[in-house]
């Protein structure tokens, strides 16, 4: 393939489509440049579609190169990269969840998307630049996208938006919002945000709009140069047969089962599903043809009472919550529990605390860092009433858990408030529909049981959308349970306090979503939150005043840094002397900050204790208790505190003249000292009192 490159601009950043290096076997394959950073995108589908499936199997790897910033792992043992870092995994969900919703809804072939990051520049974020390169690739490729889309970050403080920030500009916004755009509308949302005003986040939405022009442009432009003939797509066909009788079959049951007075929806849908079953036991590809005829089925039932009637599967209004209950200190040991249930969807949220070693340390291609606060989702197969093998926590669990973590992480208190690590973990109990919001709601309470002085509740809620097949008619769903969400066009997720916004995800089926649909999403969100956080604060009204007594206890000490040495010793020697025969866990930053952090309460006043000694600021005045450890010919030396000795002179032991220092005092003898002088090297100068 000849070179081709395009040039443009994402906000005020020159932005470079190339094929400079090319994977030539690839199906469509760009590389993308921002500033120095540089992401290799290739694309490819499978010859064939998959059988016996009836979703669309696409995969994005994001995939992180230490070499793309100048690094050799930090393990001892293992230089090459391994398994994906969450925040590679929560890349790769972010461009799939943009793109997604650009595929024909009937496609059944692979197609896999790699991002390859070549090099990072420590400026610019190389998520948009892998967003942009994923969709680049596609668009010249044969496999039928039906984009090129347009990804930003938007970072926002005081009404002043800034496109596409560098590092320094997000850590000084007051929010960033990632949105995707295709033909003026958004197919993803990311937000992490600090208390941010609903008006504020709907400005960042349509400045995205504004600027997605520009990006789609200039990928519209290399398709026009290298872009191949899109491969069409054929609608599968339906067996008039096997609908006719699906529909006989579930003439009479299926309003019933949705919209009957029943409580068990699912139970009653599976009695359906398990006719149709039998009735085509012997051909496995018509029984899969009707179970997916079947599906079509409800969907569009559901569809059609809501969009006509209003009318929801369990009966509630259109703006109407499920019903919430919440409990806090259900579990006796821990450091802080809640539940929290709304309709069938319960979280057990539990919070554990730390000493600062607990921090878990990100060893990243873009940083090197520390992590003090994290939220761990766990999604197990009996929350939806399966069975599965058990395995490590996949892309929706750490997703979800990265969702609730940004949710709340802008409200606990900073170290120097609270010198703890904090892990929170969620277990999805049962799940029928927004169980991160679930998790996001179960963590506040866990949280202000545990005694964290959060600076304010957060809650979270999901709002789901049904629209026309026109889309000129839409219905907004507040709180939308499982079979809504699997019928419905959009999840659009919003946590919160009762002042702003601190973290939104959107998700959508449908090719975009309009701005208006947007805001008065927005809207209906914030309504819904203020409501829900009413019920959470009457079952515990603010963080508890102190900690569990079975949570450990952390002292600060702040020393003069030159002492501590004094701490540590010689080889370590006093430190592990202190940490042997406290049980405690000492950690001394270079600034002096000693944490002592112990379950002992009694441990940890006696290390504290012990560390305040080694350490003291000697001044003329003070007055000790001491011991003699030295007889010299001129005078005693005293010890007034573990490891630290004075010298009282001859003159100073009495009165009167002393002709043998050693017929007066001896090595052993307490002696009541007070301090004369400090000199300009820190020695003491004592005299004896009495």
């Amino acid at each position: 393939m000849e070179f081709v490159s395009v040039l443009g601009k994402v906000g005020n950043k020159d932005v470079e489509i190339s094929t400079k290096i090319i994977a030539e076997q690839a199906d469509g394959s760009v590389l993308v440049k921002i500033g120095d950073t540089v992401v290799l995108a290739s694309a490819i589908m499978s010859s064939s579609p998959r059988e016996d499936i009836d979703f669309f199997p696409l995969s994005v790897e994001y995939e992180e190169r230490l070499y793309a910033a100048g690094k050799i792992s930090g393990s001892r043992f293992v230089k090459r990269e391994g398994r994906p870092t969450d925040q590679a995994i929560l890349t790769g969900r972010l461009i799939d969840r943009s793109i997604r919703p650009l595929f024909p809804k009937n496609l059944r072939n692979d197609v896999q998307v790699i991002l390859t990051v070549l090099s990072v520049d420590g400026e610019n974020d190389s998520d948009i630049v892998a967003a942009i390169a994923a969709s680049s690739a596609l668009a010249i490729s044969e496999i039928p996208f039906l984009g090129p889309i347009a990804t930003f970050r938007i970072s926002g403080a005081e009404n002043q938006f800034i496109v596409n920030p560098t590092y320094n500009e997000q850590e000084n916004s007051n929010f960033e919002v990632i949105v995707s755009v295709v033909d003026n509308k958004i197919t993803m949302i990311e937000t992490l945000a600090k208390e941010a005003k609903e008006e504020e986040i709907v400005k960042a939405f349509d400045l995205a709009l504004k600027n997605s022009k520009d990006i789609i442009s200039l990928q519209e432009e290399l398709v026009k140069k290298i872009g191949k003939k899109k491969i069409e797509t054929v609608k599968p066909s339906e067996d008039s047969e096997i609908l006719k009788s699906v529909k006989e079959l579930t003439d009479k049951k299926l309003n019933n089962a949705i919209f009957g007075t029943k409580k068990e929806i699912k139970e009653d849908l599976n009695d359906i599903s398990d006719e149709i079953k039998e009735i085509f036991k012997d051909d496995k590809e018509k029984k899969n043809h009707a179970l997916k005829l079947f599906d079509d089925l409800v969907h569009k039932e559901i569809r059609k009472s809501i969009l006509e009637e209003d009318k929801r599967p369990d009966g509630r209004k259109l703006d109407q919550l499920r019903n919430i209950t919440a409990e806090v200190g259900v579990l006796p040991r821990t450091h802080g529990s809640a539940i929290f249930k709304r309709g069938m969807t319960q979280s057990l949220t539990v919070t554990t605390l730390g000493s600062t070693a607990d921090v878990q340390i990100l060893d990243t291609m873009e940083e090197d860092s520390t992590k003090r606060y994290m939220h761990h989702y766990n999604f197990p197969p009996y929350s939806v009433g399966e069975t599965k093998p058990l395995r490590a926590a996949g892309r929706r669990e750490i997703g979800h858990g990265a969702l609730a973590e940004k949710a709340l992480i802008n409200l606990v208190p900073s170290k120097e408030e609270f010198p703890y690590t904090i892990r929170v973990v969620s277990e999805i109990l049962s799940s029928n529909g927004s169980t991160s919001m679930a998790a996001t709601c179960a963590s506040t309470l866990s949280l202000m049981d545990a005694g964290i002085p959060i600076k304010s509740p957060v809650a979270g809620i999901s709002i789901g959308l049904v629209a026309s097949e026109d889309e000129k008619s839409f219905k907004l769903l507040t709180d939308i349970a499982g079979l809504e969400d699997f019928s419905g066009d959009m999840d659009f997720k919003v946590a919160g306090t009762k002042d702003g916004i601190t973290a939104i995800q959107m998700d959508t089926k449908l090719k975009g979503i309009t701005f208006e649909i947007l805001k008065e999403a927005i809207e209906k969100a914030r309504i819904a939150r203020l409501e829900i956080l009413d019920i959470m604060l009457k079952v515990i009204p603010e963080p508890r005043k102190d900690l569990s007594k079975y949570a450990p206890r952390i002292s600060k000490v702040t020393i003069n840094p030159d002492k501590i040495r004094d701490v540590v010793g010689s080889g370590g020697k006093i430190i592990n002397k202190i940490i042997e025969e406290t049980g405690v866990e000492i950690d001394i930053e270079p600034d002096g900050t000693v944490m002592i952090f112990s379950n002992n309460p009694e441990a940890n006043k006696k290390a504290v204790d012990w560390v305040e000694r080694l350490t003291h600021e000697f001044k003329a005045g003070e007055v000790f208790d001491g011991k003699v450890t030295r007889v010299l010919d001129f005078g005693a030396m005293v010890e007034v505190l573990p490891g630290q000795e004075g010298l009282v002179h001859v003159s100073k032991l009495s009165k009167g003249f002393i002709k043998d220092i050693r017929t007066v005092v001896k090595v052993g003898d307490k002696m009541k000292v007070v301090v004369t002088e400090v000199d300009s090297e820190g020695r003491l100068n004592l005299q004896k009192i009495g």
